[in-house]
């Protein structure tokens, strides 16, 4: 079984910086893309950042020149450099692992359970 493992959440004021971080465990022989995606109170899950095995990264508007994602292949994990965050950003953010390969499956996505970042003014 996989597992996706966030952590770096918390709290911060605005214009501060995290760094979230999430491992994937199990029997993994490959991941295709790994990514972050928020869902703030009352709203739909949005994508945040992904990136694939190749390093092509791809960014929701809203982050772009504040936000970096990057990954470790050889740890199955990927993290997400905030910075210059506003209180906008306040919302549960949950890792994903696209497209996972283990010893049983192909193909399958994983979600984390989510870590939450809040930002104050």
């Amino acid at each position: 079984q996989v597992q996706l493992v966030e952590s770096g959440g918390g709290l911060v004021q605005a214009g501060g910086s995290l760094r979230l971080s999430c491992a994937a465990s199990g029997t993994i022989f490959s991941i295709n893309a790994m990514g972050w995606y928020r869902q703030a109170p009352g709203k739909q899950r949005e994508l945040v950042a992904t990136i694939t095995s190749g390093g092509s990264t791809n960014y929701a508007d809203s982050v772009k020149g504040r936000f970096t994602i990057s990954r470790d292949n050889a740890k199955n994990t990927v993290y997400l450099q905030m910075n210059s965050l506003k209180p906008e950003a306040t919302a549960v953010y949950y890792c994903n692992a696209a497209g996972v390969t283990t010893m049983i499956y192909a193909n399958l996505d994983y979600w984390g359970q989510g870590t939450q970042v809040t930002v104050y003014s």
